[in-house]
């Protein structure tokens, strides 16, 4: 008996999926509200400021595109590089903004993209690290124009 191709791929990708994301990550995205995104990111660990920064517009026009840049400050070197970094939005219906794991082999720990806010709100970024610290930055945007049904 042979398997169909498709079929084995797609039992592939699941398995992968589900050895790709764990508890904590999850958790974080299925949080109702901001405070219980950050504790299931935290668990129980003490957030450092410095290390990490946050761009991001002062004022959105659109709500719908905010321009994001998160950067860590590590050598990412298999000793010392950063393993996760989390963005939260204080405000948005839905407050997980994104989350990205990273190895050192990536060189530098940042990411640039676009993302959604609902209204004027206080965006959190956290990075973790291979030793258990949490990095911590927060900008704060005014939004002219909502990018979030709620």
């Amino acid at each position: 008996m042979t398997l169909p191709r498709r079929a084995v791929l797609a039992g592939l990708t699941g398995v992968a999926a589900l050895t790709l994301l764990p508890r904590p990550l999850a958790a974080v995205e299925a949080a109702p509200d901001a405070e219980e995104a950050i504790a299931a990111i935290l668990r129980g660990r003490e957030p450092v400021e410095g290390g990490l920064v946050l761009e991001m517009p002062d004022v959105a026009e659109n709500g719908a595109q905010v321009p994001l840049t998160v950067r860590a400050d590590s050598p990412m070197t298999p000793e010392d590089h950063v393993t996760a970094i989390h963005l939260i939005a204080t405000r948005n219906p839905t407050p997980g903004l994104g989350r990205g794991r990273l190895t050192p082999g990536m060189g530098r720990a940042e990411f640039t993209f676009r993302v959604r806010l609902a209204e004027d709100q206080e965006v959190l970024a956290f990075a973790e690290t291979i030793d258990g610290r949490v990095l911590a930055a927060a900008a704060r945007v005014a939004v002219s124009v909502g990018g979030c049904a709620t």
